[in-house]
Order: C-alpha cells, then structure tokens, then sequence
C-alpha cells in the first residue's frame, strides 16, 4: 500500500506540473527517484513554459496559443 501511495504522488505532482518547465515525465521521474517532496519544492520553484506565438495566416494577426 505505501509503494501505491508513494507512485500515486509521484504521478500527482506530474499532473500538476503539466504546463511547467520539465513537464509531466520530467516531474514525474524527479519525484519518483528523489522523493515526492523534492519533487513538489521543484514543481513549486520552476517556471511556466512561455506562451508561443503564431501568426493568422490570412490577416497576420498575432494569436497566442497555449502549450
């Protein structure tokens, strides 16, 4: 029972981390090899990934669109 509970916060924190720097596997391995409290401290200290811009191909509008 510990080891599901243990492997069930490890995939919590990568679910969480989906939009962030390292996304889900990154997180989720840094989680599963450290402990999932070093996995949440750095899912809590990165950054989001940056918004990518695109082009309207008819208008060449700027759309932001989110990863």
């Amino acid at each position: 029972m510990i080891i599901l509970a243990y492997i069930g916060v490890c995939f919590f924190i990568a679910a969480i981390g989906v939009n962030r720097k390292f996304g889900y596997w990154g997180y989720f391995f840094c989680s599963f090899f450290l402990t999932p409290v070093v996995g949440a401290i750095i899912l809590l200290a990165s950054d989001r990934r940056p918004k990518k811009f695109s082009k309207c191909p008819k208008c060449d509008y700027s759309l932001v669109r989110r990863i």
